[in-house]
């Protein structure tokens, strides 16, 4: 299928480059339906790079959000419903009336929150190394709140050993999520990690009424298993799927995996009637 990387204004205020691949302009079924990629705290829309590679055959939609990558960087807006108005804005000027949503990491809060607060949009959910709660200072947080102008590579480089990855991961790849460190300011660092763990955990606000399927390493040292239990039990009829010998970042380690369940997943939902 054909892609590119188109600039995209919102009604939000801001302007978001947007991966996007296949032609959006298809029926409302949600056989139909594209798939939303939402990437993680301090990354970007090319985080998903090798996961798109395997799903080829799909329409998607992947953005920068709000102060990652090469998304617009105001001061403020980044609570965690102003980051879910940036998407359902975004899916409004794209003319997209409902999606397959897929979150990794924290972006699996945002999908939570928009499953939550926009149900008609999303067809349904994939949650990948996703947390039931982000409220709360997190151990990291104070060294967040000490970052100054200009960010330095040695503190990013560092930031990514919070992460124990078990599978070999492409040094390329390693790079790509060095560079989506950098092209965040100190301030939005810190502004974006407070929009997640002061807001309230999505599934205490409301129910998620999508379809979900849960993917979760085993060895995930900063989602908990008990946690991830919880939220399969506060989703009526969600699944969830352990990756044994994985860590918190499912994503990087195991695209091709997540790419293999996604589709699975996906035609299971198109069989139903």
């Amino acid at each position: 299928m054909e892609s590119e990387v188109r600039t995209v204004s919102l009604s939000t205020g801001i302007s978001v480059p947007c991966f996007v691949q296949g032609n959006l302009e298809q029926t409302a079924d949600d056989g139909d339906a594209p798939l939303l990629l939402l990437h993680a705290w301090g990354e970007s829309w090319r985080s998903f790079d090798r996961l798109i590679a395997s799903l080829q055959t799909f329409v998607i939609v992947a953005p920068d959000l709000r102060g990652h990558g090469d998304a617009d960087k105001p001061e403020g807006g980044y609570a965690l419903a102003d980051v879910v108005g940036d998407v359902v804005a975004l899916l409004e000027a794209l003319g997209v009336k409902r999606a397959h949503v897929l979150g990794s990491s924290s972006g699996g809060y945002v999908a939570q929150q928009l499953a939550i607060s926009n149900p008609g949009l999303v067809a349904s959910l994939t949650l990948v190394g996703a947390p039931l709660s982000l409220h709360g200072k997190p151990p990291f947080a104070n060294e967040v709140e000490q970052l100054t102008e200009p960010i330095s590579e040695s503190w990013v480089r560092e930031s990514l050993a919070w992460y124990r990855l078990l599978h070999a991961v492409p040094t390329s790849y390693i790079e790509d999520r060095v560079k989506d460190g950098l092209a965040m300011p100190a301030s939005i660092w810190k502004a974006s990690l407070r929009g997640f763990y002061e807001a309230v955990p999505p599934t205490e606000t409301g129910d998620i009424s999508a379809p979900t399927l849960m993917l979760w390493g085993a060895h995930d040292h900063l989602v908990p298993r008990q946690h991830q239990e919880t939220l399969t039990g506060r989703i009526k009829g969600a699944r969830l799927k352990i990756y044994e010998g994985t860590g918190h970042l499912v994503l990087w380690e195991c695209p091709e995996r997540v790419a293999e369940d996604l589709r699975s997943f996906l035609g299971e939902l198109r069989k139903r009637p």
